[in-house]
């Protein structure tokens, strides 16, 4: 691939700082945006210089110029917007989470790999130089016995859930709740790391008609258990420990950034941090362009199988928890 031309559906602010990126890669451009809004497509269009605009999604999956689509819209649309995308022969980048089914992900890595097509997830963990640092540092500690992580957020739009509204990002009709958003990270990370798990169970905190707004994840491995904790609802210190035998781990700001990586042994103490840059998404945008541009299928399809893994994980221990969306 000779360039990465990619087509926008969503206009949130995510959508945002992945374009403020692309905009300082080379090799990636922004070729055309798509939102139901025609008002909102204009707006983000000119914010980046791009001349084409469409309110069509058919019209806008027919533009030939568009190699690579961007996907960044409620949960619940990611598997049928991916669908068509692939099946016109577009490469996918799909926000997290994929999907909310094990079977929807399923179908579409098989049709990325029947068309031979790119098909990511966009979640910056596994592509950030310190996770790399993270992973060799691993067998220091000996024998992993207990891993212990927290990711909490504030969200501003749990204020209205204390109002009594119904905000999407809590709502199950959109997919919504802490585990699909902020608790995704932390098992994400576990899958990158220890494989997916024997069992897991999630303990949700939930307000009568919503998702989850905060829970724990407890994730079964073969000798360790790992524990984690995301909440909508709360602040605290973020962070991701690995304990082992010989020494711990500690991730200065948890899964998601991985701004330092600390081993502590018996023989000593030693942070590394080879991410000058805090920005996890411009490593994010670096690494998703080298691998379309090098159209990289092995590498991609060999990342989709985290991506599986934790959708199936997160679909199983919600259901589980009595957490269900449309179409369960």
């Amino acid at each position: 691939m000779e360039k990465v031309r990619l087509g926008t559906i969503g206009s949130g602010v995510i959508v945002h700082t992945i374009l403020n990126h692309v905009s300082v890669t080379n090799g990636i451009e922004l070729e055309a945006v798509y939102s139901r809004s025609e008002e909102k497509a204009r707006k983000l269009a000119g914010e980046y210089g791009c001349q084409k605009i469409y309110t069509d999604m058919d019209a806008f999956l027919a533009d030939e110029e568009v190699n690579t689509v961007y996907i960044a819209t409620p949960n619940l649309l990611h598997y049928e917007q991916t669908r068509k995308a692939l099946m016109v022969g577009k490469h996918v980048i799909c926000e997290k989470p994929f999907t909310t089914k094990a079977s929807q992900a399923k179908e579409l890595v098989q049709l990325a790999r029947e068309r031979h097509l790119l098909l990511m997830e966009a979640a910056p963990t596994g592509y950030l130089p310190n996770y790399a640092i993270l992973k060799q540092e691993l067998a220091r500690i000996g024998q992993v016995k207990l891993v212990l992580s927290n990711y909490s957020q504030y969200s501003s739009r749990y204020d209205a859930v204390l109002r009594g509204e119904k905000p999407a990002i809590f709502d199950p009709d959109y997919a919504g709740g802490c585990l699909m958003d902020i608790n995704f990270y932390n098992v994400l990370l576990n899958i990158l790391l220890f494989g997916k798990p024997k069992s897991a169970r999630y303990y949700a905190n939930r307000y009568p008609g919503l998702s989850d707004t905060s829970g724990v994840m407890m994730m079964e491995y073969d000798g360790f258990v790992s524990s984690n904790a995301g909440a909508k609802d709360t602040w605290g210190v973020n962070f991701f420990q690995i304990e082992g035998e010989q020494g711990y781990i500690y991730v200065r700001n948890g899964s998601n950034g991985i701004e330092s990586v600390r081993t502590v042994t018996k023989t000593g103490d030693e942070t590394r941090n080879e991410q000058p840059n805090p920005d996890r998404w411009s490593y994010e945008i670096r690494e998703i362009t080298r691998l379309l541009l090098a159209e990289d299928h092995a590498c991609v399809y060999a990342g989709l199988d985290a991506t599986l893994a934790a959708v199936e994980v997160i679909e199983s221990a919600r259901r589980e928890a009595g957490i269900l969306f449309p179409g369960d």
